[in-house]
């Protein structure tokens, strides 16, 4: 699994909110061993997991288990940088959303950003996650909180949601959610979430430019392409890819750990012209050509490693494939390779 990044634009901010709440971000940013002296570099990344160890330290040191939950401080220090720009210029707030979830990983790729139509409005879902370690829910918070003022500025309007949901349980102190989100809390929910009513959503942005928009559109697609992010068909045919071996995988699945709903996924694959079960062809195909080259696994195996129950539905999807037997196959391709070779 690559590795999950944050933008120094957006950890400076966060750099930034720590030192006004009283903390010092050089000894912080010592003690989760990152060079704090990367954060004036547009182009630099920081690891995901650090980025929380930082957390966790700077909730340590403050003693504060809401750290970075109130308004003024997410208005603030919530640093966007490109897909902000991009948001401003969108022509409504929905469509400044949906540019946000495009680009997500501009801003981390450790989180993942979703819109999604439901019967009350529209739900706006929030995710985190790490390397190999769990993300402090105050990372989260600070996350959904400034999502929420962002709508605000955006439309300099009071757009405050219907609910607010946590994926994590009930604080003992409520007060300070409370004041920040200004909404019913909802806790242990299965997501980390705001509820917009649909009328909310459709406000046309004051800042609305198109020229300003492809501007920056342009410029988030070259910065994704420098990053190397692929779109979401990429993205399943690599889960998909290391997977199969364990057999064959479940939509669902790659979609929690894609941090976004089945519907979603769906959706977004749609969007890309694929679904779930073509992409999972198309990867068995790729690697059953690449192992059936190679004589070091047996047919059996093979047929494992495509996440096969059993060698009948390996050979028929070869025959449907290859038009030949998985046996014959190999065959024809060793004999390509020799012929290569004289």
């Amino acid at each position: 699994m690559n590795e999950r990044t944050s933008s120094a634009a957006w950890l400076r901010g966060v750099s930034e909110m720590f030192e006004a709440e009283g903390l010092n971000p050089a000894a912080l940013f010592a003690a989760a061993c990152l060079d704090i002296g990367l954060l004036t570099d547009s182009n630099a990344r920081y690891s995901a997991d650090a980025i929380s160890i930082l957390w966790e330290l700077a909730v340590s040191q403050s003693g504060n288990a809401t750290l970075g939950l109130t308004r003024e401080l997410a208005s603030k220090f919530g640093n966007l940088d490109l897909v902000g720009y991009a948001m401003a210029s969108s022509s409504t707030l929905l469509d400044g959303l949906k540019a946000m979830a495009h680009s997500m990983a501009v801003v981390s790729d450790a989180a993942t950003f979703a819109v999604e139509q439901s019967k009350l409005g529209y739900v706006l879902t929030l995710g985190h996650v790490g390397n190999r370690r769990s993300v402090p829910r105050q990372r989260t918070e600070f996350g959904l909180l400034t999502l929420l003022m962002l709508c605000n500025w955006l439309t300099r309007q009071d757009l405050d949601p219907l609910a607010a949901g946590f994926a994590f349980p009930a604080p003992q102190h409520l007060g300070p959610y409370k004041t920040a989100f200004q909404c019913e809390l909802r806790f242990d929910q299965p997501t980390t979430f705001l509820l917009y009513r649909e009328t909310d959503l459709n406000v046309v942005l004051p800042s609305h430019n198109p020229s300003v928009l492809a501007v920056h559109e342009q410029l988030i697609a070259d910065r994704l392409r420098d990053m190397g992010k692929q779109g979401i068909s990429e993205q399943v045919r690599k889960q998909l890819t290391s997977r199969l071996k364990d057999g064959e995988p479940k939509r669902e699945d790659v979609a929690r750990f894609l941090l976004m709903t089945d519907r979603t996924l769906q959706r977004r694959l749609r969007e890309d012209g694929t679904c779930f079960r073509d992409l999972l062809d198309e990867v068995r195909v790729e690697l059953a050509h690449k192992h059936l080259a190679d004589n070091h696994h047996p047919l059996a195996k093979v047929s494992e490693l495509l996440g096969f129950v059993d060698q009948s539905n390996f050979f028929r999807a070869c025959k449907r494939w290859f038009g030949v037997s998985p046996g014959l196959y190999r065959s024809k391709l060793a004999d390509q390779s020799s012929k290569k070779d004289r």
